[in-house]
């Protein structure tokens, strides 16, 4: 595996010294998210470079190369009793660590246990100089100064070519069962607003077609009495509440996951993308989008207990608007490359903190070898 390492750095110097981007990926389940790249650049699949390098279930790390199919890494945690707490979406069969941490996209349970780089400990990596260095490593209080490792988490291969990467692992959840609550989205923005402030082992929450679903995880005599309130107060309010079925619910979460709900394949044509997606991070006491005097559709699936809002179609001027005076902001998730190019996938950075992307940017890739614009156009 050195050999491959060696061979990857010395081809990064070549591109170095001839000022030629090389456009890094994996499978490319993830290559729509981001902005088109700039220029093109040579393709540079980092499949090859795979496999599980560490594990130590019992200190809850794990260590893997960029390569290594995410399904693969999951797989051999499950065996042992663990996870990856973030649930990162793969998009894909093909997806790959590497990818996940390049894109830095966690799942329904993030509102509970974290980002992707919430679980970082450390890293591997070719700078654009060809440079093989290493950050962090394997145990949780390690860093001393910046938190390189962390920094990759959505950079998009903007910085650098990831080698590896070491993880938190966490253990599966003793029991887990999930709660739907009928309501409208208002009523459902207030509820969370509620018990998001409470000590309750809400692990997901997410709100559509008006219903709440609340995913409970922990030792059982909590999930025991926490359904008991959370329908007791439910129906004293007049929203009906039940327990889901375990399957019903499984396919639920993971749809949201995977984007494999209807609210999101409702948007995709049968070519393609025919509708714009955004992702709204927002604070969870947010009001409900529509009320805002924007414009903007009622229509819109709501995760991580208020936080992320999603919007299919609308004004992009609208939506960033909305979502900055709400205090968060407004990403083009999925958009054709001419929406993309015209408005931009992320909202514009303030001058103070453009400069310092700017320099991080220098700093780890100074002739923008690396997938050039991918993050935002001029870097």
């Amino acid at each position: 595996m050195d050999a491959i390492l060696n061979r990857w750095c010395e081809r990064v110097r070549a591109a170095h010294a001839d000022s030629r981007p090389l456009s890094l990926h994996g499978s490319g389940s993830k290559a729509f998210y981001g902005q088109p790249a700039a220029g093109g650049g040579e393709p540079f699949d980092t499949r090859e470079y795979r496999g599980i390098v560490a594990y130590a279930p019992s200190e809850l790390v794990v260590t893997a190369r960029c390569g290594t199919p995410l399904a693969e890494l999951e797989a051999e945690l499950a065996a042992r009793g663990q996870m990856l707490a973030c649930e990162p979406p793969h998009f894909g069969p093909g997806a790959t660590v590497g990818g996940m941490l390049a894109a830095g996209l966690s799942g329904p349970r993030r509102m509970q246990a974290g980002a992707v780089r919430d679980f970082v400990l450390g890293v591997r990596l070719i700078d654009g100089e060809g440079r093989l260095l290493a950050f962090g490593g394997q145990v949780m209080k390690n860093v001393a100064g910046y938190d390189v490792s962390r920094l990759l988490a959505g950079s998009l291969g903007t910085l650098a070519l990831i080698a590896e990467v070491s993880l938190k692992t966490l253990p599966v959840s003793f029991a887990e069962l999930s709660l739907q609550l009928d309501m409208p989205q208002r009523e459902a923005l207030a509820r969370l607003a509620t018990w998001n402030a409470q000590p309750l082992p809400i692990s997901a929450a997410a709100w559509a077609d008006d219903c709440l679903w609340l995913r409970l995880s922990g030792a059982a005599a909590a999930l025991t009495a926490a359904t008991d309130r959370l329908c007791r107060e439910a129906a004293a309010a007049g929203f009906p509440a039940r327990v889901a079925d375990a399957a019903l619910a499984n396919a639920f979460w993971q749809s949201l996951r995977e984007q494999t709900h209807h609210f999101f394949t409702a948007a995709r044509g049968a070519s393609g993308q025919s509708q714009s997606l955004w992702r709204l991070a927002l604070p969870p006491t947010a009001p409900a989008l529509a009320d805002g005097g924007y414009g903007l559709s009622d229509e819109t699936l709501i995760e991580w207990g208020g936080a992320l809002r999603w919007l299919r179609g609308g004004d992009p001027d609208a939506i960033r608007t909305a979502a900055a005076e709400a205090g968060g902001h407004a990403t083009l998730f999925r958009g054709d490359a001419a929406l993309r190019a015209a408005v931009g996938v992320y909202a514009p950075l303030p001058p103070a903190l453009a400069a310092i992307h700017r320099r991080v940017k220098n700093a780890f890739d100074p002739h923008g070898v690396f997938n050039p614009g991918r993050l935002y156009p001029d870097m």
